[in-house]
């Protein structure tokens, strides 16, 4: 799927391996994500900016397009079945809605102890204490953390329920898009997948670039892909009466 030519690029950025971001995307506007490197992974979170207790639903995105992985054409449903956000272009193929992040315990535990004051900004930084400043930027708290998106990360999930990592699955250049069907306000960590096997702590970068745009037309594929799709694209442009 090709984005429309008429969205215009804003700004753009780097989120670098080991940091977080929070921005605000606005109704209609697009965030396209691209892996610097290869192998990056970024955790985001999801939230109506309007009305902050209002976010991401992990479960009703999923069983409501029946999927376990998010790719072009799929949306992102939030806890009062709205479509939050949507995926109109996408070269990964497979991004990871099922596992969570590291806190500092595991980060500690798997690459070792690590001090400011010892290694500086090479410190190893942990997704869930990054997450939560950037909450802490916009007034909420450790109980606002919830569900993340770890985009350019694949997992699959066994027979007998065993979740697998699925190492050097995104490749430098690849790129995904998320569309705002609302005012969005995403909270972001480029830390490594919970579930990475490297013993070495080196978090990759990822390009953001804001373009604007518009929200979805009635025959958008992302809206068509699947009856509730549709429902839950009605229940947003409600919203917005």
């Amino acid at each position: 799927m090709s984005l429309s030519p008429a969205a215009t690029p804003l700004w753009e950025d780097v989120v670098h391996g080991g940091t977080s971001w929070a921005l605000v995307l606005r109704r209609g506007n697009l965030l396209r994500l691209t892996d610097v490197e290869g192998g990056a992974n970024l955790a985001v979170m999801i939230y109506n900016f309007e009305c902050l207790t209002e976010r991401y639903n992990m479960p009703d995105t999923l069983k409501g397009q029946h999927i376990a992985h998010l790719t072009t054409g799929h949306c992102l449903y939030s806890d009062m079945g709205r479509v939050m956000a949507s995926i109109p272009a996408d070269t990964v193929g497979w991004h990871d809605p099922l596992t969570g992040y590291n806190n500092a315990a595991a980060v500690e535990a798997k690459y070792g102890p690590s001090t400011y004051q010892e290694k500086r900004n090479s410190w190893y930084r942990n997704p869930a204490d990054n997450l939560l400043t950037e909450a802490q930027r916009y007034g909420m708290g450790l109980r606002d953390l919830g569900p993340v998106v770890n985009f350019f990360s694949k997992v699959v999930v066994q027979e007998g329920g065993a979740m697998e990592y699925v190492p050097a699955h995104s490749k430098a250049g690849d790129s995904v898009t998320l569309r705002a069907e609302m005012n969005l306000l995403l909270l972001m960590d480029a830390g490594q997948h919970a579930l990475d096997p490297n013993p070495v702590y080196a978090p990759k970068p990822v390009k953001i670039e804001v373009l604007k745009a518009e929200p979805a037309g009635p025959n958008d594929p992302c809206r068509l892909s699947r009856p509730e799709n549709a429902r839950a694209f009605i229940n947003t442009e409600r919203y917005f009466a």
